[in-house]
């Protein structure tokens, strides 16, 4: 596809130059006529034939001729709008004489005609060809670069994708010998603390492989209480993490309906919550909240961690990015594409700083 339009670029130009170089051709051999008739006193009826047939053949140069007074002697390839109004035909050639020098003819008893020509519509024309063959050009390229981009987002989806659906199998089968190993415990001791936390753990493990598998499916947005959601991975996550951190969690006193996918979103909840313990090494403070704003549900997730830098902040969703020593730099990523595509929602940074902590925020329109 390059090839055709640079081979098109190049033919238009060439053919563009050829016209021109054609047109300018044509108006030297009619200003040579011209001054040929003006230093030939008597031509012969040959010569006056050929002069003739010269101003005859021009039907596309705009030619006036006008006497010493300024008025009209001839004209030819005029605008049809100009051709019937002397005031406008002289204002022209004096327009024209701008463009070219007017030719002065000599004629008896000391009278002069002045003839003032200028390029024909289509060699004006042309002169806008450049800009508007460029415009085409740039729109190719940014074309061009949208396409690419598209496909290459396309083929990172299918990776993800891929690599997460491996993941649900290969956590699939280690969890089923669990949860048999699980029911053989339970035979001796039923009631014991340790069989139950495995068993809540096991449940979570569940819940892993399902977000995994549901990675480049269409999830349905079945679940409605959006409270009720953040408040079981507050619950869960207060459980799991330091007693160092000082979580805390702000929800509306009445509940709020908006149709997401429970398990995705917990997911993303959760990637944050972690994201945040791990820029806080350990110690320090996360405030999650929800807030109704207008036609949206915004989520905020503040820690008082490390913080990042302007360039951090601006990688920090990209597939593979990560300021870890250890991990993929997938949960960002994955979170924004569960937000952004399944819950058409958008999920950002929305504050952080170096050394004073980082707040995300998600925004998803309510029901």
């Amino acid at each position: 596809m390059t090839i055709v339009v640079l081979t098109i670029v190049i033919a238009s130009t060439i053919l563009i130059n050829f016209l021109r170089k054609e047109e300018i051709k044509r108006v030297d051999i009619l200003v040579s006529a011209l001054k040929f008739q003006q230093e030939v006193d008597n031509p012969n009826l040959e010569v006056q034939a050929l002069l003739l047939q010269i101003y005859s053949s021009n039907t596309t140069v705009p030619v006036i001729i006008l006497d010493k007074n300024d008025n009209v002697i001839e004209h030819k390839n005029l605008p049809k709008d100009v051709e019937n109004d002397s005031a406008q035909i002289v204002a022209l050639a004096k327009k024209m004489a701008k463009s070219y020098p007017p030719i002065v003819i000599e004629i008896a008893k000391g009278d002069k005609q002045i003839v003032f020509y200028d390029n024909s519509p289509l060699l004006n024309n042309l002169r806008y060809s450049p800009y508007i063959l460029g415009f085409f050009i740039l729109c190719y390229f940014l074309f061009s670069f949208w396409f690419f981009r598209t496909i290459k987002k396309t083929d990172e989806g299918y990776l993800w994708a891929g690599l997460a659906k491996e993941t649900a199998h290969q956590i699939g089968t280690p969890l089923s010998s669990m949860i048999g190993w699980m029911e053989i415990m339970k035979l001796d001791d039923p009631e014991s603390e340790g069989i139950h936390e495995i068993e809540k753990d096991i449940d979570r493990l569940k819940t892993i492989s399902e977000r995994f598998s549901k990675i480049g499916s269409v999830p349905e947005l079945n679940d409605k209480d959006f409270n009720a959601t953040i408040q079981e991975n507050y619950d869960y996550l207060k459980t799991r993490i330091s007693r160092k951190i000082n979580f805390g969690l702000h929800l509306p006193a009445y509940t709020i309906s908006v149709p997401h996918n429970r398990i995705l979103m917990s997911w993303v909840i959760e990637n944050l919550v972690k994201n945040a313990v791990d820029a806080m090494k350990g110690e320090g403070s996360i405030s999650m909240s929800v807030i109704e704003r207008n036609k949206n549900i915004v989520v905020e997730v503040q820690d008082t961690g490390s913080g990042m830098t302007k360039q951090q902040a601006l990688n920090a969703f990209k597939p593979g990015y990560s300021t870890k020593k250890r991990g993929w730099g997938l949960g960002l990523s994955l979170a924004k594409r569960v937000i952004q595509e399944y819950h058409n929602g958008d999920i950002r940074i929305a504050q952080t700083e170096v050394g004073k902590g980082t707040t995300f925020r998600i925004t998803i329109k309510k029901a």
